[in-house]
Parts: C-alpha cells; sequence; structure tokens
C-alpha cells in the first residue's frame, strides 16, 4: 500500500524523475509515426517545459501548470480518442520505465484522463 501522506511527486523522486519521464515519454512519442506529425511544427523545449509543470501537477508536485487550458491548446487538432489511448500507453510504458508503482501510475493516468474530452475532438463536428 502506497503512503498516502506523501505525494506521488516524492514517492517517485521529483524534478528529477519528472524530467526522465517527460524526456523518455516524448522519444515514444515523437518516433510514432502515428502520433509524430502533431508535433511536426511544435516549438518542442516549450512542450517539455510545460509538461513538466503538468505531470508536476498530477503527481501532487510543487510546480503549478501555467500553460493554456488544455482544450484551448488542442483545439482544432482533430485528435481522436484512439490517439489518445496510444498517447496514453506510451505514458504508462514511460512509468514503468522509470520506476512508478503501478498503483501511482494508475494515478498519474486517472488525471489525464480528467481532461480526455479537452484533448479529444472532431474538427467536422465543433462544439
Amino acid at each position: 500500500m502506497e503512503d498516502k501522506e506523501t505525494s506521488i511527486y516524492e514517492r517517485i523522486g521529483g524534478a528529477e524523475v519528472i524530467d526522465n519521464l517527460v524526456t523518455s515519454f516524448y522519444e515514444k512519442v515523437l518516433a510514432d509515426g502515428e502520433l509524430n506529425f502533431y508535433f511536426k511544427d511544435v516549438p518542442m523545449e516549450k512542450l517539455r517545459r510545460m509538461q513538466h509543470e503538468f505531470f508536476s501537477a498530477a503527481t501532487g508536485g510543487p510546480i503549478t501548470y501555467s500553460g493554456r487550458p488544455l482544450g484551448e491548446v488542442h483545439r482544432g487538432m482533430a485528435i481522436s480518442k484512439h490517439e489518445l489511448q496510444r498517447f496514453t500507453e506510451h505514458l504508462i510504458d514511460t512509468l514503468k520505465e522509470v520506476g512508478v508503482s503501478e498503483e501511482d501510475s494508475f494515478d498519474i493516468i486517472c488525471y489525464v484522463n480528467l481532461y480526455a474530452d479537452e484533448i479529444t475532438n472532431d474538427v467536422s463536428n465543433p462544439d
């Protein structure tokens, strides 16, 4: 049973592990032919910085996400549920690689899934 008195951020090793997570995760995503075109013209250093903030917040760390709302960031990108699933599978693999427990990984994935409707969209059927 995980110690719920400490945050996931503390349990996994803090900023250093979040940095490793983001780096390894985007290596997988950028190598994925179904996903990499979304990042063709994206300033990756900024994206990594925003993802560091996002995953720090997702794990209860001291850093707050300062980026634009996720619905705004992803609007018009036509990201499908299938593509979000592939993205999530890469995240699960990366969490395992960096040594995050199954329970903590589940909690992180649940946090990400809170934003699934903001991330996925169909540009042919806007809200």
